[in-house]
C-alpha cells in the first residue's frame, strides 16, 4: 500500500511540473519580447503585433527612417508596445550630420523627385499584416527615401499606420499620399509627435494604438 501511494505522489508531481513549464513557455512565446531586429533577413522569433476581434494574431513590422534620433525613439516605443519586428531604413549614401546641409539635400531631392537607395531589404514582407512606417517631416512631406520604400514593396492587403516627428508641421498630406501610393492597403490615421515630445512618446503611442484599433488585445 505504501509503495502504491509513493508511485501516485510521484506521478502527481510530474503532472504539476509539466503544466507549469508549459504555461511559462506559452507566456514567453506570446509576450513578443524576442528582441528580434532581423526583419531585413526575414527572421521572426516572436508572433508580434495586435489581435483582431476574433483573436487572430497579426504579425507586425515597424519600418522607420530617422536622422536626428527622434523618429527612432517613437519606432522603438511602437515596437515595445506591439511586439513587432523592426527595420531601419538606412540610406546607401549616408546623409550629412550637419543640419543645414541635410536641409539643402532634402530640398534638392524633392525637386528632382529622387529615389535614394536603401541599404538592405526586407525579405518575406508578405508575412506581415500590419506595417508601421515612420519618418521625420521634411519640407512638408516624407523624405524621398520613403518613396523608395513604397516603390519597392507592394503592401496590398496590409494595414499601414504612419507616424512622423517634426517641429510642428504634422503629417501634412502624407496619409493621403500613401493611400495613393498603396491603393490596395488600408491606411489608418497617422501619429504625429512634436520634436519636444519625442524623448518620451510612450503615452502618445499607446493612445494612438488604441484609437486605431491596433493595440494589443
Amino acid at each position: 500500500m505504501k509503495k502504491i501511494f509513493t508511485v501516485f505522489m510521484a506521478l502527481a508531481f510530474l503532472g504539476v511540473f509539466s503544466a507549469c513549464t508549459g504555461s511559462e513557455e506559452k507566456k514567453a512565446f506570446s509576450s513578443g519580447q524576442s528582441g528580434c531586429q532581423g526583419a531585413s533577413q526575414g527572421k521572426t522569433d516572436s508572433p508580434g503585433g495586435a489581435s483582431d476581434g476574433a483573436g487572430k494574431d497579426k504579425k507586425s513590422l515597424v519600418v522607420y527612417f530617422s536622422w536626428s534620433g527622434n523618429t527612432e525613439r517613437v519606432a522603438e516605443s511602437i515596437q515595445s508596445q506591439t511586439g513587432a519586428d523592426i527595420f531601419e531604413i538606412i540610406p546607401a549614401e549616408p546623409y550629412s550630420d550637419d543640419y543645414d546641409t541635410v536641409v539643402e539635400v532634402a530640398r534638392e531631392e524633392q525637386r528632382e523627385n529622387a529615389r535614394p537607395v536603401i541599404s538592405g531589404s526586407i525579405e518575406n514582407i508578405e508575412q506581415y499584416d500590419v506595417i508601421y512606417v515612420g519618418f521625420p517631416n521634411w519640407w512638408g512631406d516624407m523624405p524621398m527615401i520613403l518613396y523608395t520604400f513604397f516603390d519597392s514593396y507592394d503592401l496590398s492587403g496590409k494595414t499601414v499606420a504612419l507616424f512622423c516627428t517634426s517641429g510642428g508641421s504634422g503629417l501634412s498630406g502624407t496619409v493621403n499620399e500613401v493611400k495613393n501610393l498603396e491603393p490596395g492597403a488600408e491606411v489608418t490615421s497617422g501619429l504625429h509627435i512634436g520634436s519636444g515630445s519625442a524623448s518620451n512618446p510612450d503615452n502618445a503611442v499607446s493612445e494612438w494604438l488604441k484609437d486605431t484599433g491596433l493595440a494589443e488585445q
